[in-house]
């Protein structure tokens, strides 16, 4: 598992705390988007993390195109890339965590959010221990105050996260 201020070996510009960023900022603004893309498509090694970061830039350019074929392209593309993420990790939290943030904004329709609850389930576990799961503290936070918003989980699961001492 990779740790705050691990960058991949071979692979110098895709550092995971320099990654986090772009895509805070990919999901936000579509200039910051294409960057993101354009520097994950470069990607292709197999380090399971950089590649959930490939898949959520897949998903991050969905957003931004105005085409519903190219929309729809994307997202799979997004899956199955997450899908290869998963299967060489599948127990990282922030792999998870990555994936349940498209999937939770897909819309239902399209039937490609199958694992919301499965990866709902791994996230909660690992912020309640997040010590041993190997995330920092800083983005500990960012995935708890993510799973506070909105509906993305029920009034027992908020509560419990928001007594957890990150």
């Amino acid at each position: 598992m990779l740790t705050a201020s691990a960058t991949v070996a071979g692979n110098a510009g895709y550092d995971v705390v320099d990654l986090r960023k772009q895509y805070l900022a990919a999901s936000t603004d579509s200039e910051a988007g294409k960057r993101f893309y354009d520097l994950m498509s470069d990607y292709k090694d197999k380090d399971p993390v950089v590649l959930a970061y490939k898949a959520v830039s897949e998903a991050t350019m969905a957003k931004y195109v105005w085409n519903p074929y190219s929309k729809l392209k994307h997202l799979k593309e997004s899956a199955a890339i997450f899908d290869k993420a998963v299967q060489l990790d599948n127990d990282n939290p922030e792999i998870r965590f990555l994936r349940f943030t498209v999937e939770h904004y897909v819309p239902r329709y399209l039937n490609l959010s199958p694992h919301l609850e499965a990866d709902k389930k791994i996230i909660i576990s690992s912020l309640t221990a997040y010590k041993k799961s190997g995330l920092s503290a800083s983005w500990a936070r960012t995935m708890r105050d993510f799973m506070l918003t909105k509906d993305h989980c029920t009034e027992e699961e908020k509560a419990l996260l928001q007594n957890l001492t990150i």
